[in-house]
């Protein structure tokens, strides 16, 4: 299931990126894709090694890394560098499934996808995220600087964009814990500890819980 995370990036941090990107230079979106999903993207891009995206990536790694709610639902062993887009009128990525394994320095497999949102919703028409789970398909259309963290295995897709720009920051991770159905169990318990841990610190419940939560962590992550 889609996770979303509010206002991810602090006010002065995403006044930085938009103003950034504002007056950068953005090129074919294709270029970073995989030979199915080329055919289907239609957007633009900060390029790779971009002196903008070396600027801006780690003010998006450093907001995920300080989200208590990314680590617990994510466990990140590795994050790729965000790649910074943007759909103007017109532009659409179609169907599609993240690769797999990315070839950056060392091999990547790619277990959980981020969207970053830059636009306000209110600046562009259409370009929603659209991620299918099953036979269920959810819209996904986010203030700027919230994110949505999602299964890298989905199908997902962004709609045309009729109206202004949508700028966005994507990025992938690599989790400690590969499989998503025993990611959500971690991050269930690791909710309820933090419930438990408020109305009593001491409580046997939570001593129970957070030793069963480390248990499954030890259990199924792979260091």
């Amino acid at each position: 299931m889609p996770l979303v995370i509010p206002n991810l990036l602090l006010p002065a941090e995403l006044e930085r990126i938009r103003s950034r990107l504002a007056s950068t230079s953005f090129t074919d979106g294709g270029h970073t894709a995989g030979p199915q999903a080329r055919r289907v993207k239609h957007n633009e891009q900060v390029p790779r090694g971009d002196a903008v995206e070396q600027e801006l990536a780690p003010v998006v790694e450093g907001a995920l890394k300080r989200s208590q709610t990314f680590l617990s639902a994510v466990l990140p062993r590795r994050l790729t560098t965000p790649l910074f887009s943007r759909y103007v009128p017109g532009m659409e990525y179609g169907s599609h499934v993240d690769n797999a394994v990315m070839f950056l320095a060392q091999p990547f497999r790619s277990d959980v996808s981020v969207t970053v949102f830059l636009s306000r919703p209110d600046e562009y028409d259409g370009g929603e995220l659209v991620i299918e789970d099953g036979p269920f398909v959810q819209q996904v259309k986010l203030p700027a600087g919230s994110a949505v963290v999602y299964p890298s295995t989905s199908v997902h897709r962004v709609g045309t964009v009729t109206r202004g720009a949508r700028l966005a920051a994507v990025l992938w991770a690599q989790s400690l814990v590969r499989d998503a159905a025993r990611r959500q169990i971690l991050h269930d318990l690791d909710r309820v500890t933090q419930v438990l841990r408020q109305r009593d610190p001491d409580s046997a419940e939570l001593m129970l819980v957070t030793a069963s939560h480390h248990n499954l962590v030890r259990m199924w992550a792979e260091c």
